[in-house]
């Protein structure tokens, strides 16, 4: 009889210090659990845990969310790029419209058109009765309409930790809401590798970074859109001043511009192409006209045209989006 109640005694105290163990880790915290069976550890699940996220002002906030979320409503590719990526992308019953080939299982009738990434259409979100929504920047002005009807994650990439921290450290953070943190690493595994590669070959190297839009280049720095070639990869970028803002569009530079600055590569966006703007010229012919054929970089076949734009100027901060960026670069640099 001693020895049952031996055995019983132990197998309480493992089942208890298991149950401890497995509440380690992690950057969110369980708001609230409710007691459930659950096959994996004995114990309780959240049924909500608190992320950071953004809120309007694109402010740093503490933001409580259900936990493993099954109706998803998303405004923002790259975070349905991670979605997907994570492979929760049954869960979303509502998205924006999108023309990213890699994304396009998500744009039929089973799924509600939810507008666009620049403008949401409230009702149609409000109709697929979402559990969480997710959104990027540009619809940082709907922030509050949208908190009316679901949680509002807003993630965004920080050109201060770069591109592949952020799409790392916003990986997790969606990953918490399912209790999938363990699969990020797997799903970045590669990119730290690629980085060092493109650097290696970057080191030393001069560079203008811009974007064609409206029949214009216009400068791009290390503060937005294509950071990633000067503030990751390392090519020292001549277009604009360290302390000139440029996060949006860029500042239209003219041809003599490049020529007068005499960069070893020229990186070119092509704006119009990345949101189908009927009628635009391609950045291709923007480019090479006769004051920029006359450069060494255009000479020596450095104009690098990046071939998936609509992934550079709508999806920056997904995993597959990173893939697609680093390979655009890859092909023409290190091929």
């Amino acid at each position: 009889m001693k020895k049952i109640a031996s055995l019983a005694l132990a197998l309480a105290l493992s089942l208890g210090l298991a149950a401890c163990s497995s509440g380690s880790g992690g950057s969110t915290a369980p708001e609230s659990t409710t007691p459930v069976e659950d096959t994996q550890f004995t114990g309780t699940v959240p049924t909500s845990v608190t992320i950071t996220s953004l809120n309007g002002a694109k402010e740093s906030v503490e933001l409580e969310v259900p936990y493993d979320p099954q109706r998803i409503a998303t405004l923002d590719m790259a975070c349905l790029d991670i979605l997907d990526a994570l492979g929760v992308g049954d869960r979303v019953v509502g998205t924006a419209s999108t023309s990213l080939e890699y994304l396009q299982d998500y744009i039929n009738d089973d799924i509600a058109n939810l507008g666009t990434i620049k403008e949401a259409d409230l009702e149609a979100v409000m109709a697929c009765e979402p559990d969480v929504i997710f959104i990027g920047g540009r619809l940082a002005s709907s922030y509050d309409a949208l908190s009316e009807i679901a949680p509002v994650v807003y993630l965004s990439t920080d050109t201060e930790i770069g591109v592949v921290e952020s799409v790392r450290q916003n990986a997790v953070t969606i990953a918490s809401m399912f209790g999938l943190e363990e699969e990020v690493d797997a799903l970045m595994a590669d990119f730290d590798s690629r980085i060092a590669a493109l650097s290696e070959f970057a080191d030393g190297k001069t560079a203008i970074v811009g974007m064609c839009t409206s029949g214009s280049f216009n400068v791009l720095g290390n503060d937005g859109r294509c950071s990633i070639i000067g503030r990751e990869i390392g090519f020292e970028n001549i277009g604009v001043d360290a302390d000139l803002e440029t996060s949006t569009h860029g500042n239209e530079a003219s041809f003599e511009f490049i020529v007068d600055k005499a960069p070893d590569y020229i990186f070119v966006m092509d704006r119009d192409a990345a949101i189908a703007t009927e009628g635009a010229k391609l950045a291709q012919e923007i480019m090479e006209n006769e004051l920029v054929m006359g450069t060494d970089a255009y000479k020596n076949g450095h104009i690098v045209y990046l071939a998936h734009p609509a992934v550079w100027y709508t999806a920056e901060g997904g995993i597959t989006a990173l893939d697609v960026m680093l390979s655009d670069l890859e092909r023409e640099l290190l091929s």
